[in-house]
C-alpha cells in the first residue's frame, strides 16, 4: 500500500504540495475564531447525579448555580448611604440584563450579614447567567465593560465560576501562542544539531506546521457541530508539533541513509516509505489508540483531548507520508545542502563499524548481565514513582490560575473575608416534592447537618435545625408545580469539607427522590466517573495494543513485554507529578504556582494516556527495527544489539526534540497544564534511557527464544496480515545491511 502511495506522490509531488498548502491556509484561517467555539469547562459528568440536578434546575426552574460574584468595595463602608444607593442600583441594573437571573445583593436582601465582609468594606452581588458555556462566556464578555471598575463611587470586581471559565479560555489561547513561539525556534536549532544542515532540519518543521494548522481547522469543524473543550487546543499545538517532528525525523533519516547507499532519489523514497513509512503509520495507530481511551470517560475535557490526540496522530502520519515524500522528491540529493555542522560523509565505508557504536556496545553489555541491570533499573523507576502512592485528587478551582486572575482574586477574598459560602451553595432538587410540609421537614433536617450555614427553599430559610425566616417573595423561585429545590449554603471551609457535606446530604433520608448538585457534588461525581471507567478504558486500550503489536512483531510475548515496559516508564512522571505539584517542591523554578495539596483529578488520566501513547510510539520504532534485524540475522541477541544501534541515535534525537517541545507547557499560566510540561518529557526520557538502554535488551535476553515464539495458527495470521519494515527485506542481505548503515 505504501509503495503505491510513494509512486503516486512521486508522480504528483507538486500537486500534493499545492493541496497541502491550500488545506493549511484553510485551517489557519479557522484558527482565529476557534476559541470562540470551544467550551472552557468539561470537568463534570453530565449523566451523574449532579449533572441531572443541573439539567433539572435549568429546564424546570430556569435557574442555575450562582456563577457571577460581583465584589463591591468602598473605603466608606458598604452601609454608607451613597454606597448603598450605588450597590442597590448595580443590582437593579443587573436584574434587567437579558440572560441574567437570581440576582441578589447585600442591599436588596435586607443587608444580610452573609453578603458583607467582616471589615464592612466589601459586599456581594450574586447572579446567574443562564445558557450553555459558550452563551455564558459571550454574555459575560458583554457585561464586564459595563460593570467592572470604578462605578458611582464604588470599585467593582467581577468574579465567580463564569469569570473563571472565561479566563481559562483566554489563558489557554495565550499559552498556545506562546508555546508555539518558543517551541518552533528551539526545535529548529535542535534539528540543525541533529542533521547538521538547515535544509534537512527545516523539513520536519514544515510537516509540523501543516499538521498543526490542519488540526486546528478540524477542531473548528468539530466545535461547529458539537461541543469541544478548550484543552484540545494545547494537544493539537504541542503534541502535533512533537509527533510531526518525530515521524519526519525517522523518514528523513532513513532517506538520507538510502541516498548514502548510492540509491537514486525515487528508489530511496520508495524504500523509505516501505520501511520507515510503515513504522510511522503503525506508530500513529498506537498513539491514536492510546489517547482514544480518554473517550471512554464522560468528562468533556477528556473526550476532547481524545479527539485532538487522534486527529494529530493521524494527521502527523498523513503529512509525513505524503507531504514529506513530495518535498524529498523535489529536493532530491540536495537535502544535505546548507550544512553548517561537520562535513557530509562520502560513503558508508568511512563510518565506524556497527559493532563499535555506542548503542550496540551498551546493548551487548546489558545482555551479558541482564538480571542485575534489569533489577537496578526497575528499582530506580519504582523509587522515582514512590511519591505517587500518596496522591490526593480534586477538581480544579480558581487556584489553578495565576495570581493576576480576577476570578482567583475575588474567590480568595470570598474565602477569607466572608462568613458563608454563598457562591458554593449546593442544590438539592426534588422533581416531585408533593407537599410543602415534607419540604419543610427535610430542609429542617439538612440545616442541622455539620457544615451547613443555611438552607433556603420554597417554605422559607432554615438554620441550626429550625426555621429562621418565614417564606416570602424571595423564596418563590424554589418551587415550580410539584417540583422544588433546596439551596444548602455551607460554612466557609476547604474543598474536603464541602465534599463531606455532599456525602452527608446524600446519606440523609429524604421523603422524596432527590438530586444533589453544586460544585462540590460535581467534583465527587467526576472523580467517581474517572475511577469507575478507568479499568474498562485500560483493558480496551491494552487489548487493541496487544493485537497491533502482534501484527508488528509476530510474537506472543513481545506485545505484553512492550505494554509492561511502557507502563513502567511512566512511574517517574507520576512520582514527579505528586512531588512537585501536590507537595510543592521546585515551584519557584517552574514559574510559580499555588500548591493546594492536591492534583487536578483529570491530570493523571490525561498524562497517562498521552505518555503511554508516546512510550508505545518509541517501542514501535525499536521493535520494528529489531524485527527487521532478526529477519536478516536469525539471532535474537544480535537483532537487539544491531536494531538498537541502527535506530538508537535517531530515537534519542526524537526523544530529546519532543521533550524540548513538551517543555513549552511550562510557560502556561494554568497549573494543571504545567504538569504536562514536567510529566511528558520525563516519561519520554525515561523510556529513551532506562527502558530502551537497559530494560528492553535485558528482558529480551532473558526471554531468549521465547521472545519471537508464536503458535502455528498465529504465525499464519501474522504471515498474512502482519506489518513489518519490508523495504530492505527484499534486497540481498549484505546490500540491505549496507543500506541501513549511517
Amino acid at each position: 500500500m505504501l509503495g503505491r502511495l510513494a509512486g503516486l506522490v512521486l508522480r504528483r509531488s507538486r500537486a500534493v504540495l499545492v493541496v497541502a498548502l491550500l488545506l493549511m491556509l484553510v485551517g489557519g484561517a479557522a484558527g482565529p475564531t476557534l476559541f470562540g467555539k470551544l467550551s472552557s469547562g468539561g470537568f463534570d459528568d453530565p449523566g451523574s447525579d449532579s449533572g441531572k440536578a443541573a439539567t433539572a434546575l435549568r429546564e424546570v426552574f430556569g435557574q442555575g448555580q450562582p456563577n457571577v460574584a460581583m465584589l463591591v468595595e468602598t473605603p466608606r463602608g458598604v452601609d454608607d448611604a451613597s454606597a448603598a444607593r450605588a450597590g442597590a442600583a448595580l443590582g437593579g441594573r443587573l436584574s434587567d440584563e437579558p440572560g441574567v437571573v437570581n440576582v441578589t445583593s447585600y442591599w436588596a436582601s435586607g443587608r444580610a450579614p452573609r453578603l458583607r465582609s467582616e471589615d464592612g468594606r466589601k459586599a456581594l452581588v450574586l447572579a446567574t447567567i443562564v445558557g450553555n458555556e459558550n452563551d455564558v462566556n459571550e454574555r459575560l464578555d458583554t457585561l464586564l465593560p459595563r460593570y467592572e471598575g470604578a462605578k458611582d463611587g464604588v470599585d467593582v470586581q467581577v468574579g465567580g465560576f463564569a469569570r473563571l471559565q472565561l479566563e481559562l479560555n483566554e489563558q489557554s489561547a495565550k499559552d498556545a501562542k506562546t508555546g508555539e513561539m518558543i517551541a518552533f525556534p528551539i526545535a529548529l536549532v535542535a534539528l540543525v544539531l541533529v542533521f547538521g544542515g538547515v535544509v534537512a532540519a527545516s523539513l520536519p518543521l514544515v510537516v509540523a506546521m501543516i499538521t498543526t494548522l490542519l488540526g486546528l481547522g478540524l477542531l473548528w469543524l468539530l466545535a461547529s457541530v458539537g461541543t469541544v473543550a478548550v484543552t484540545s487546543v494545547n494537544v493539537v499545538t504541542i503534541l502535533g508539533l512533537g509527533l510531526a517532528i518525530d515521524y519526519s525525523l525517522l523518514i528523513v533519516n532513513r532517506y538520507r541513509d538510502e541516498l548514502r547507499a548510492g540509491r537514486p532519489t525515487d528508489q530511496a523514497i520508495r524504500i523509505t516509505m516501505d520501511s520507515a513509512g510503515r513504522t510511522v503509520l503503525f506508530s500513529a495507530l498506537t498513539v491514536a489508540v492510546a489517547v482514544a481511551g480518554l473517550a471512554a470517560f464522560p468528562l468533556l475535557s477528556l473526550r476532547s483531548m481524545a479527539y485532538a490526540g487522534i486527529i494529530v496522530a493521524l494527521l502527523s502520519a498523513a503529512a509525513s507520508l505524503t507531504v514529506l515524500p513530495a518535498l524529498l522528491a523535489l529536493i532530491g540529493p540536495r537535502i544535505d545542502r546548507g550544512r553548517i555542522l561537520g562535513r557530509r560523509r562520502a560513503s558508508a565505508a568511512r563510518e565506524k563499524a556497527v559493532e563499535d557504536g555506542f548503542w550496540h556496545r551498551l546493548a551487548s553489555f546489558v545482555m551479558r548481565r541482564p538480571v542485575p541491570i534489569a533489577t537496578a533499573a526497575v528499582a530506580v523507576l519504582l523509587l522515582l514513582g514512590a511519591p505517587f502512592l500518596g496522591i490526593k485528587i480534586a477538581a480544579p478551582d480558581e487556584r489553578v490560575m495565576p495570581e493576576s486572575s480576577v476570578s482567583r482574586q475575588v474567590a480568595t477574598t470570598l474565602r477569607s473575608e466572608f462568613p458563608s459560602g454563598e457562591q458554593n451553595a449546593l442544590q438539592v432538587v426534588a422533581p416531585s416534592a408533593q407537599a410543602s410540609r415534607q419540604v419543610a421537614a427535610y430542609a429542617t433536617t439538612l440545616s442541622g447537618l455539620p457544615g451547613v450555614a443555611r438552607v433556603d427553599t420554597i417554605t422559607g430559610s432554615y438554620a441550626s435545625g429550625r426555621q429562621a425566616v418565614a417564606a416570602g417573595p424571595q423564596h418563590t423561585r424554589f418551587g415550580k408545580g410539584e417540583a422544588a429545590y433546596l439551596s444548602v449554603v455551607p460554612v466557609p471551609g476547604e474543598a474536603e469539607d464541602a465534599e463531606r457535606l455532599v456525602r452527608d446530604i446524600r446519606d440523609t433520608p429524604a421523603p422524596f427522590d432527590t438530586l444533589v448538585g453544586g460544585s462540590a457534588a460535581v467534583n465527587i461525581d467526576a472523580t467517581d466517573a474517572l475511577v469507575d471507567r478507568l479499568p474498562y478504558a485500560l483493558a480496551a486500550v491494552s487489548a487493541i495494543m496487544v493485537v497491533l503489536l502482534f501484527l508488528l512483531t509476530g510474537s506472543v510475548l513481545l506485545p505484553f513485554l512492550a505494554l509492561a515496559l511502557s507502563a513502567l516508564s511512566l512511574t517517574a512522571s507520576f512520582g514527579a507529578l505528586v512531588w512537585i505539584f501536590q507537595d510543592g517542591h521546585l515551584s519557584g523554578l517552574l514559574g510559580g504556582f499555588t500548591v493546594t495539596g492536591t492534583i487536578t483529578s483529570t491530570v493523571p488520566v490525561m498524562l497517562f494516556a498521552v505518555s503511554f501513547g508516546l512510550a508505545m510510539d518509541y517501542q514501535v520504532f525499536l521493535l520494528a527495527r529489531i524485527r527487521e534485524e532478526y529477519e536478516h540475522t536469525g539471532s535474537g541477541t544480535a537483532a537487539v544489539a544491531l536494531g538498537l544501534e541502527r535506530i538508537g541515535r535517531i530515537v534519542t534525537a526524537a526523544a530529546i526534540l519532543i521533550s524540548i517541545v513538551f517543555l513549552a507547557f511550562l510557560v502556561s499560566g494554568i497549573t494543571f497544564m504545567k504538569a504536562f510540561g514536567v510529566g511528558l518529557p520525563l516519561a519520554v526520557l525515561m523510556d529513551a534511557t532506562l527502558v530502551r538502554g537497559a530494560l528492553l535488551p535485558a528482558a529480551m535476553r532473558l526471554a531468549g527464544r521465547a521472545t519471537w515464539w508464536a503458535p502455528g495458527p498465529l504465525r499464519r495470521v501474522h504471515a498474512r496480515f502482519g506489518l513489518r519494515e519490508s523495504g530492505a527485506a527484499a534486497l540481498p542481505k549484505a546490500e540491505a545491511l549496507a543500506g541501513t548503515r549511517g
